[in-house]
């Protein structure tokens, strides 16, 4: 079963309350995705390190209810 766009907002901010999240459905199938997210919480910390947040903040649903997301992360300047 595929996640809407605001599914994955929610469960993002959920974690990361301060996030200013973007999503945009990449293929109009509810599977492909591109998400935006600037939280203070990335501040100082590696690329890879707040994609693992995001991640988790999906609670296990990439590679399931979630097929594919192109993530771009940062802390607010």
């Amino acid at each position: 079963m595929a996640m809407d766009a605001a599914e994955i907002e929610a469960f993002i901010k959920a974690a990361l309350p301060d996030a200013v999240v973007t999503i945009e459905d990449l293929a109009g199938d509810g599977d492909h995705y591109a998400a935006t997210v600037v939280s203070s919480a990335f501040k100082g910390l590696s690329r890879v390190k707040q994609h693992q947040i995001v991640y988790a903040a999906l609670q296990g649903r990439m590679g399931g209810a979630l097929h594919a997301l192109a993530l771009q992360t940062s802390a607010p300047e």
